[in-house]
């Protein structure tokens, strides 16, 4: 079956009682064994279960994968990538990836004696100089959240097979309808499926993906033995959701593109971060390696920070609000929200300023969206400035 085939039909068929078109909701803790030794193949929920099975399947087989681990967050997912590695190896990391994973990093790092360097992986030769004899694992983030800068990924996983690490690509960003790692060389692909999986942010989840029978062995224990799946109820709206998820690909693309060229032409943008446009310094890589461009856009305003306030707060169809790759169209400010905690030292290397806006293209009306966006860029003396909200509590 081709992808947009698998996304509606892999794994969907549970339902030997009474033939089911849809997955049901096993929602249950436990499971009746038939006797002493003797089951259907599920006894505990932690440990599987029909629905979350479901899910695990049609995500790998959408990536290419062998072998798939739903979880309860998108962190969850990052969470239990981190357990392949022990105390004492070191991790080469994107230098802009998301505010929560630099986060998590710094966690394992202070708690757990990871080590962490933080690269920017577009220039392959700063990641051979970043390699040290105990590098176990390269952290590929692309497109990067929130610039969308690419990086190679079949370049840089090269560098760590040759040392016998691991090459792990959050692919959150384009999902297997625009970019799948594992034939470009990755060992393990992440996702939050929170974002463009499920699509319709009614859900949190997270989901990690392996090919190699060895790592396949070793997620599902981890997975098991830390206790992060998911839920059934979550499991099948995720499910739900990836039955949509090509042509809503394509729409949330068409409406990001028409977006992007409207603010690269606007005289209170500076900066477009949209990999779809032919001005964007990796627009051919992400040609090479992509399947399409997604529905991110970044942009820097033009202005002072009061207008970047005033454009956050005069948006009409897009809302202001955490996540990314719903319906809806969504609008946020990186510093202050997706990227609060990211270390000061990080934002200024990795170009994340308080001028940056982040956007979530969503599939209404394009000329609705950029109406929106055309009202919201006409700056007004607004000197108001963000709530005093702790960064913490913003965070998601």
């Amino acid at each position: 079956m081709r992808l947009q085939t698998k996304t509606v039909h892999t794994g969907v068929d549970k339902d030997t009682a009474f033939n089911s078109v849809i997955t049901p909701i096993y929602q249950t803790s436990t499971f009746r064994f038939e006797d002493v030794g003797k089951s259907k193949g599920f006894d505990y929920t932690r440990s599987a279960n029909p629905t979350r099975r479901a899910l695990e399947e049609n995500i790998a087989a959408l990536e290419g994968g062998t072998s798939c681990a739903v979880v309860a967050t998108g962190m969850a997912a990052v969470a239990l990538a981190l357990h392949f590695f022990k105390s004492g190896d070191h991790i080469i990391c994107t230098h802009d990836c998301y505010g929560g994973t630099e986060r998590l990093l710094r966690t394992y790092r202070d708690q757990f004696g990871l080590e962490i360097s933080y690269v920017d992986m577009r220039d392959p030769d700063l990641v051979r100089s970043a390699i040290r004899p105990n590098t176990k694992g390269f952290w590929i983030e692309t497109p990067s959240n929130p610039l969308l800068n690419i990086i190679d990924i079949r370049t840089i996983s090269e560098i760590p097979h040759e040392w016998g690490s691991l090459a792990i690509v959050d692919n959150t960003f384009l999902s297997p309808v625009n970019q799948r790692p594992f034939e470009l060389g990755a060992d393990i692909i992440i996702h939050s499926t929170t974002k463009y999986l499920n699509g319709h942010s009614d859900v949190v989840g997270g989901a990690v993906v392996v090919k190699r029978p060895d790592h396949a062995e070793k997620l599902q224990f981890l997975a098991n033995a830390v206790g992060l799946g998911a839920s059934p109820f979550d499991c099948w709206l995720v499910l739900r959701g990836i039955k949509t998820l090509a042509p809503r690909m394509k729409e949330h693309e068409r409406n990001a593109r028409a977006v992007a060229e409207f603010l690269s032409s606007h005289p209170s943008v500076g900066k477009v971060f949209y990999p779809g446009l032919p001005t964007h310094p990796q627009h051919d890589l992400a040609m090479r390696q992509q399947h399409g461009f997604g529905g991110m856009v970044s942009f820097e305003v033009d202005g002072e920070i009061s207008d970047v306030q005033h454009v956050l707060r005069s948006t009409r169809i897009f809302t202001l609000a955490e996540s990314l790759g719903g319906v809806e169209s969504l609008i946020e400010h990186p510093a202050t929200m997706s990227h609060a905690s990211m270390a000061a030292e990080l934002h200024e290397r990795a170009g994340i300023n308080e001028r940056v806006i982040r956007l979530s293209v969503g599939i209404e009306d394009v000329d609705d969206l950029i109406e929106d966006l055309d009202q919201a860029l006409k700056f007004k003396n607004d000197n108001l400035s963000f709530a005093e909200t702790p960064k913490e509590a913003v965070e998601c």
